[in-house]
């Protein structure tokens, strides 16, 4: 099993450039609540596992890993079909995992200070460590999760996690993987019974 670990960078998150829509047929977005994932994560090695292939490009400073591909830094859990992960010159991590219909990217992380994870899945997901940007494209799925509660859902063609500006939004329309009348979703919980519950107990 092809297996490397990189080294730590802050702000490490990782992707590549993000293909053109088709559509836009709706835009969604979601201050509230904040989702800034675990801190310590981006202090932590960066390790990857494959099953089938895994190669190490030290010129272009570029790595490939197939099948049943497995990265984790501290909290933060992706699994993929593919991967390609690329360090920029100032030291920051931008890669994207492909995956399929029956088994599509998933990835999860806890959230900072808070017992709550986020949890995503799409056909292809991108990183840009250095913006703070996550991208799901293609039958994306977001949610926010606390203990077995799943707390907020959204769907869409594609939604972006932008890490610093502690936001997400969705995109419906013709995507990759996305009918063209594809629509933007989203669940909400009531926030009085998220806060009741992330309270501690007296």
């Amino acid at each position: 099993m092809p297996h490397m670990r990189h080294p730590a960078i802050p702000g490490t998150r990782s992707a590549s450039r993000l293909g053109p829509l088709a559509a836009l047929l709706l835009a969604c977005v979601l201050a509230s609540p904040a989702a800034r994932a675990e801190k310590a994560d981006s202090r932590l090695p960066m390790e990857i596992q494959a099953d089938r292939s895994g190669s190490a490009d030290l010129l272009n400073q570029v790595s490939r890993f197939e099948g049943h591909v497995v990265i984790t830094q501290g909290t933060m859990l992706i699994k993929a079909e593919r991967v390609e992960i690329r360090q920029t010159p100032d030291g920051y991590y931008q890669a994207t995992a492909w995956g399929s219909a029956a088994a599509p990217v998933s990835y999860r992380q806890k959230r900072d200070g808070v017992d709550e994870y986020v949890e995503g899945q799409a056909l292809r997901v991108e990183f840009d460590g250095k913006a703070e940007v996550l991208r799901f494209i293609g039958n994306a799925l977001v949610r926010r999760t606390g203990g077995s509660r799943t707390l907020d859902e959204i769907t869409g063609a594609q939604i972006t996690w932008n890490h610093a500006a502690e936001m997400f939004s969705a995109q419906g329309g013709s995507s990759i993987g996305a009918g063209a009348d594809a629509r933007v979703r989203a669940v909400l919980a009531p926030r009085s019974t998220d806060q009741a519950a992330s309270r501690p107990a007296r």
